[in-house]
């Protein structure tokens, strides 16, 4: 079976063909890394990153690349390639450098393009299906981890308002949970009570189609991560650092493939609502009796 994690190797793949090619300008210049690096200003290990792959060059880096190699009719075209690649894999301290907010706004304009929507999920609710409460301690994570600008409450909002589109009947949906997204304490357990509640109600909806991998489930596909298939032109991937679009017609396939075989094995319907009811009962097992 393909790793699923292809997506990210493409990334790298198209990061590692842009370094060679600035290699083979160097080269053809006649320059020496160290060479290059010191009628840059740069350090000599900045070259090497770069022409490696591990490093992503910016705007100014291929200009200057360029101008100081002799080649700068290539310019233009390594630009294309770089900002390829930066669709592919954008970094969160980039795309969420001015708040949580305008990133909100992006997916919903998304959305409005999108009419079959898919999304696996093997930790976390589906921002779609998230309440406030759940999506501000999702947002309240993001903000810690990355060190980003406090907007939580305008984040909210946005993700709210992009939750309307599950009411328009020319918009389909499949969502495909596993049981530990329902499980994971990864917010108060009153937060958690309410976001079963709303996964029981949203499922019911009629062009909204819930599925739960149960524990005691025999997967043909494991569930490496997350992602979201957008009709057959995109494919959305979140990482740790960085949220991979991938377009590639191979890829797509790839993920659509992944997607049906999970969801294959899902329960769907009342099996699925009772799943949640079962984890709802043991949730507030735990929880003290009202007046204790």
């Amino acid at each position: 079976m393909p790793n699923n994690t292809s997506g990210a190797s493409n990334v790298q793949e198209a990061r590692n063909a842009l370094g060679k090619r600035l290699r083979e300008l160097r080269r053809t210049a006649g320059f020496s890394g160290r060479r290059l690096a010191e009628s840059l200003s740069w350090p000599p290990s900045k070259i090497s990153k770069l022409e490696n792959g591990r490093q992503t060059p910016s705007d100014g880096d291929i200009r200057a690349w360029t101008r100081a190699t002799g080649s700068e009719a290539e310019t233009e075209a390594l630009l294309a390639s770089l900002h390829t690649l930066e669709v592919q894999h954008a970094e969160w301290q980039r795309i969420l450098r001015t708040g949580l907010r305008p990133r909100q706004n992006e997916l919903a304009e998304w959305d409005q393009k999108t009419r079959l929507f898919r999304a696996f999920e093997a930790t976390v609710i589906p921002g779609l299906l998230q309440t406030a409460e759940y999506a501000r301690a999702r947002f309240a994570e993001g903000i810690r981890r990355l060190g980003l600008p406090n907007d939580i409450n305008e984040a909210v909002q946005g993700r709210l308002i992009r939750q309307e589109i599950l009411y328009q009947p020319d918009k389909r949906f499949h969502f495909v949970l596993t049981e530990a997204a329902l499980r994971f304490r990864l917010c108060s357990p009153a937060t958690m009570l309410g976001q079963l509640d709303r996964l029981i109600s949203l499922s019911q909806l009629p062009n909204v189609r819930l599925g739960i991998v149960g524990f005691e489930t025999q997967y043909a596909t494991s569930p490496w991560h997350g992602f979201w298939p957008y009709d057959r032109e995109r494919v959305l991937v979140e990482t740790f650092s960085a949220a991979l679009d991938l377009r590639q017609p191979q890829e797509i396939e790839l993920y659509s493939s992944v997607f049906e075989e999970i969801a294959t094995v899902a329960s769907h319907g009342r099996t699925a609502r009772a799943i949640i009811n079962c984890v709802i009962e043991s949730l507030a097992a735990g929880l003290p009796e009202d007046g204790d």
